[in-house]
C-alpha cells in the first residue's frame, strides 16, 4: 500500500512555448491550429489564453478567430491554475505502478472516483490530490476513466497534462485494453460478444439501458469457470459506456451476481446449497473487478501491463461456489 505524502495546495504553473507553424494550415483559425500543435491543451483553454493576451503571433497580439498564413512564429505563456474546487484528503492508495508520467492503482470496493451529488468528499480524486499536490494542475487530478463505486480494480491516472491528453485520446481510440472478472447468474455455454447501443433509461435516470438510439457499446466475454448456477467470465471492453458490463450482461440474461440495479430479483435455484445461498444473500454488490490494464506508455512507447486479483469478498464468494460445485 502506498500512503499519502503531500497535501500542499499548488500555486499556478507557467509554461513558455515557442513554435513555428507549418505551411499547411493556411486559412485555418488560429485557435484550431494551436489545438493541433499543442494537443495537451484544449481548444477552449487556448482560446482563453489568446483573449487574455498570453499568445503572440510574429510579435503581435492576435484574435481567436484570426486566420493563419502558415509559417508564423507563435509564442504562448501558458498559465496552468491549480484546481482548488476539490480538497486533498489523506487516504491509503494501492498503487501498483508509477513513474513520472502516470500511475496505475487498484481501487477498493466502496470508493467513489469523483466528488458529486451525495459524495462531496472521501473520493479517489480527494485522495490523489493529497498523494501528489501537482495533480491539481491536471484535469480531474489525472483521472481519465472511472469504475463504479462498488466495482473494484485498476485505473490509470495521468500525472501530467501531456500524459492526460494522450491517455484520453488512447481511450477514445480504444487502444487501452481493459479486462474484467465478472460472476454472472446462470451457466454461460460459451464466449461471445454483445454489440448493442446503450443510453440513459427512459424512466429511471440513474440507470442505463440498451436502446436503439444509444451510443455504440461492444463487450466481449469468455468463460473462465462454471458453477452450479453461476459462471465466472473474463470480459474485455471495446467501449467504455456507463454501466456497460452490467447492462450488457443483464441484456443477454446473465446479470452480475449481487447487482442491485440490474440483477432483478435474486436468482437462486431450488435446492441451492445452503452455504452458497447464504454467501449470495450476503454479497451486496455487483461481482465485478477490473483485473487487467494494458496500454502503450504515452511518452516512452513502452508496453505497460498491470494485473490485480479480485478483492477478498469476491474471492470468498468464488471459494464457496467451488466447494459446492465439487471436483471437476
Amino acid at each position: 500500500m502506498a500512503d499519502t505524502h503531500c497535501d500542499t495546495l499548488m500555486a499556478p504553473e507557467f509554461r513558455e512555448h515557442l513554435i513555428q507553424l507549418p505551411p499547411t494550415p493556411a486559412g485555418a483559425r488560429l485557435d484550431s491550429v494551436l489545438a493541433q500543435a499543442l494537443p495537451q491543451y484544449s481548444r477552449s483553454r487556448l482560446a482563453g489564453w489568446i483573449k487574455d493576451g498570453k499568445v503572440t503571433v510574429d510579435g503581435r497580439l492576435p484574435r481567436t478567430r484570426d486566420l493563419v498564413y502558415g509559417g508564423e512564429k507563435v509564442a504562448l505563456r501558458a498559465e496552468l491554475p491549480a484546481d482548488q474546487s476539490v480538497q486533498p484528503q489523506k487516504m491509503p492508495l494501492d498503487i501498483l505502478y508509477e513513474d513520472e508520467d502516470l500511475l496505475v492503482l487498484n481501487k477498493p470496493v466502496g470508493l467513489v472516483v469523483h466528488p458529486g451529488a451525495g459524495n462531496p468528499s472521501n473520493t479517489l480524486q480527494n485522495a490523489l490530490l493529497a498523494y501528489d499536490a501537482r495533480l491539481a494542475l491536471v484535469p480531474r487530478a489525472g483521472i481519465v476513466h472511472r469504475i463504479d463505486k462498488d466495482t473494484s480494480g485498476l485505473l490509470v491516472v495521468a500525472k501530467t497534462i501531456e500524459s492526460h491528453a494522450a491517455l484520453v485520446e488512447m481511450l477514445r481510440e480504444h487502444s487501452v485494453h481493459r479486462d474484467y472478472l465478472a460472476l454472472v447468474v446462470g451457466r454461460v455455454t460459451g464466449g461471445g460478444t454483445v454489440d448493442t447501443p446503450i443510453g440513459r433509461h427512459r424512466s429511471d435516470r440513474l440507470k442505463m439501458t440498451v436502446r436503439a438510439d444509444g451510443r455504440a457499446a461492444v463487450t466481449h466475454y469468455r468463460v473462465v469457470e462454471r458453477f452450479h448456477n453461476h459462471t465466472l467470465l473474463r470480459i474485455s471492453l471495446e467501449t467504455g459506456r456507463t454501466h456497460q458490463i452490467r447492462v450488457h450482461m443483464a441484456h443477454i440474461g446473465h446479470p452480475l451476481a449481487g447487482d442491485p440495479a440490474y440483477g432483478g430479483r435474486r436468482q437462486l435455484t431450488a435446492g441451492e446449497d445452503p452455504a452458497v445461498r447464504a454467501a449470495l444473500v450476503a454479497f451486496k454488490r455487483q461481482a465485478l473487478h477490473a483485473t487487467r490494464l494494458a496500454f502503450e506508455h504515452p511518452q516512452t512507447g513502452e508496453e505497460i501491463a498491470v494485473e490485480a486479483p479480485p478483492p477478498r469478498d469476491m474471492l470468498a464468494l468464488l471459494a464457496v461456489l467451488r466447494t459446492a460445485a465439487g471436483p471437476g
